[in-house]
């Protein structure tokens, strides 16, 4: 059995950034506002996770902030220093921290090493300069090249971290930068719709007609077809949507914009419906019958029956079926049944090429 992974996250908000980002408020987005950032808070927050840790879990030391790299090298060495005690005495098992592309070179990549990094994410946010240049990000799309490159060479896992829906951009334009990612074979992403954040230049904009947020809608269809084409490479992509903190949740701080505290699943359920409306699409109405069962791994039925049982409501009315039930399985199988005839299956993998296949017109739903 794969061990869990508990990550002990140290925010490094706003330290080293060179550039005021339309859409970046680091304080609101992590929760924190004012505190110090030096070893002696390390220690602090390790000892009061570990605490909380059981013997089969693998736990990460994660630096976040999205400048780690460009923060004052003794400041950063310091910081290195109080991880790596916790990795020398196997307390801990990986190190990572987010980073801006600008802010790699050798000498950089060097110190990472010294000091047990192992895990190396970039806010390439856009591959689009135009974007990035509306974006105020101070970096452009060779310089995601060149750093994602880099990383990959000295030995790091690679995350790129990108964001659809920023100012100058397009669902064609999000899906190129999702295509140019993938041709620098990072090992890891995240997919961060754009959401306007109260105190930003991206607020301002906003309320002065000049910025358009995606609808929730909008950013779930993106991402899942972001998610779909990282998938089919074999690209693990590890979170979906801005994370949740308590000042977020409470509606306090995003003005505007597709944020959902369960996007990801919304993302995901509609990957499913659209996988399991292809199949049914292609079997005849009497050998449908009234009644079907859904064979599926545990992990992922609430993805297939979606929130509130969305998909199951949907798949009903669009395939006049009164009763759609489940039976767990251990394997990755998904299986179709109508009482003892198994009508279809397909493997976990196939959802994402049926998403996009839907998206070009090939499905019936």
């Amino acid at each position: 059995m794969n061990k869990k992974i508990k990550i002990i996250p140290i925010f490094v908000p706003h330290v080293g950034c060179p550039n005021n980002c339309v859409f970046c408020n680091q304080r609101r987005i992590t929760g924190q506002k004012n505190f110090t950032v030096d070893g002696e808070y390390v220690h602090k927050i390790v000892k009061r996770y570990i605490e909380t840790i059981d013997g089969n879990t693998n736990t990460e030391i994660a630096f976040f902030g999205g400048s780690f790299t460009a923060i004052d090298t003794k400041i950063q060495e310091e910081l290195l220093k109080a991880a790596k005690h916790y990795k020398d005495l196997k307390i801990i098992s990986s190190i990572r921290c987010s980073t801006r592309p600008d802010a790699i070179n050798d000498e950089i990549l060097m110190l990472q090493k010294k000091y047990g990094m192992d895990i190396i994410e970039l806010g390439i946010q856009s591959l689009d300069d135009e974007v990035l240049k509306i974006s105020n990000r101070g970096h452009n799309k060779k310089q995601s090249i060149d750093a994602s490159r880099l990383i990959k060479e000295y030995g790091f896992i690679l995350g790129h971290q990108i964001m659809p829906g920023l100012p100058g951009s397009s669902r064609i334009k999000d899906i190129k930068t999702c295509i140019e990612s993938i041709e620098m074979k990072p090992d890891i992403v995240r997919i961060y719709p754009t959401l306007v954040i109260k105190d930003t230049e991206l607020f301002d904009m906003y309320e002065k007609g000049l910025y358009k947020p995606l609808s929730l809608d909008e950013a779930v269809e993106i991402s899942a077809y972001i998610y779909s084409l990282y998938s089919i490479n074999d690209i693990s992509v590890i979170r979906i949507g801005l994370q949740n903190t308590e000042s977020i949740n409470n509606d306090e701080d995003v003005m505007a914009g597709p944020f959902h505290p369960a996007f990801r699943q919304l993302v995901e359920e509609r990957i499913y419906y659209y996988a399991l409306g292809s199949k049914l699409c292609k079997v005849n109405t009497k050998e449908l019958g009234e009644s079907i069962t859904i064979h599926a791994p545990d992990n992922l039925i609430s993805s297939i029956a979606g929130q509130k049982r969305s998909n199951i409501n949907k798949l009903k009315e669009r395939f006049s079926i009164k009763q759609i039930s489940f039976k767990k399985k251990k394997d990755d199988i998904i299986e179709i049944y109508n009482k003892n005839k198994r009508l279809f299956s397909f493997k976990e993998s196939e959802v994402f090429q049926n998403y996009l296949n839907m998206q070009q017109g090939d499905l019936c739903i």
